[in-house]
């Protein structure tokens, strides 16, 4: 579904999730998954695996493992259960910082201000 739109915050493209059967039963897999490295790990921390080298390696390794099941879990989720869309935003420059406002987009002089300062200091009755 796409919509000509062409206004600010219109939708211009939405596809909607697959929402696949197999990709919820690996997410629930995976989070069973992660839920019994977490519980290693806290049991490593109450044990004291840490004081010992090789514990603290260990306890090191279980926690990379939880964030990369973690990783695969949002991905999953991400990719099979969130909906594609594609909204209309305000085109920039390449060169345009982003904290330019449109009324500055052109840039000002660099000594416009400042010679109207001078003749103000050297002549003060100065009428523009």
């Amino acid at each position: 579904m796409s919509s000509k739109g062409s206004n600010y915050g219109d939708i211009h493209r939405y596809e909607p999730a697959r929402e696949s059967t197999a990709a919820s039963i690996a997410i629930v897999l995976l989070t069973f998954i992660e839920i019994v490295f977490v519980a290693v790990f806290a049991y490593g921390l109450v044990a004291g695996w840490g004081r010992d080298p090789i514990g603290n390696m260990y306890l090191g390794f279980l926690l990379a493992v939880i964030f990369i099941d973690l990783s695969f879990v949002l991905l999953l989720y991400r990719k099979e259960f969130l909906p594609d869309v594609m909204i209309v935003k305000k085109r920039r420059r390449k060169w345009e910082d982003l904290y330019v406002r449109e009324d500055q987009a052109d840039g000002v002089s660099a000594m416009g201000d400042t010679v109207e300062q001078l003749k103000k200091a050297v002549y003060p009755y100065y009428k523009k």
